[in-house]
């Protein structure tokens, strides 16, 4: 399971070829099976193979970490804003006014059963399994954010291909920096939340307000 021709035809099977038949017109059972025993086998991999514990390290660096990501955040709410304001600005922090507790109901659910799942496949699994497979950092991060995107294809939008590649690359950098499953997943969710709160939910998968 740890040898190089093994991990490519994971790394294939499980980061492109699952992606791709998401969005074939097949029946959604299948499609969740798929994603369902994907899932599995990652967190038996990261258990059993890499010998994960999933411990908080107690050496994280907070400081840095809430300083970068703050300042990333400025800079998504200064083009975000102008963007739904100026393409459908009528969704201009829709949710948030129409309809608060499903506001919230939305960011705690996403927050803790989508981002955190998708953080152990796409940066914590990625990494401790293809890490070695790449010698330049860079090639790393960006074909862990070609993959991020890839796995959004099924929404059929070029835009949500463009926002997960650039989060892929936030969220990569975060996890090689950090190696921390709980940093990137905050990072993630905070970032993820913004973009539902402005306004841009719809594209994204979010429920719209009249839920």
């Amino acid at each position: 399971m740890n040898s190089v021709s093994y991990k490519v035809a994971e790394l294939f099977i499980l980061y492109i070829l699952i992606p791709i038949s998401l969005v074939l017109d097949t029946s959604i059972w299948i499609k969740l099976i798929l994603g369902v025993l994907g899932f599995i086998y990652v967190i038996y991999i990261l258990l059993r193979v890499q010998n994960n514990t999933f411990k908080i390290s107690k050496t994280l660096n907070w400081s840095a970490f809430w300083k970068r990501t703050s300042l990333t955040l400025f800079a998504i709410i200064m083009v975000t804003i102008p963007f739904v304001f100026f393409t459908q600005k009528d969704l201009l922090f829709e949710v948030l006014l129409n309809n608060f507790k499903l506001w919230i109901l939305i960011l705690f659910v996403y927050s803790v059963f989508s981002v955190y799942p998708q953080e152990l496949i796409f940066r914590t699994f990625f990494f401790q399994r293809y890490e070695s497979l790449f010698k330049d950092r860079r090639l790393l991060i960006f074909v862990n954010a070609i993959v991020f995107s890839l796995a959004h294809l099924f929404f059929r939008n070029a835009l949500v291909m463009v926002i997960t590649f650039i989060g892929g690359l936030l969220f990569g950098l975060t996890f090689f920096k950090t190696r921390s499953t709980l940093l990137v997943s905050i990072e993630h969710a905070i970032y993820g939340s913004w973009l539902f709160t402005v306004g841009m939910g719809n594209m994204l998968g979010f429920p719209a307000s009249d839920f």
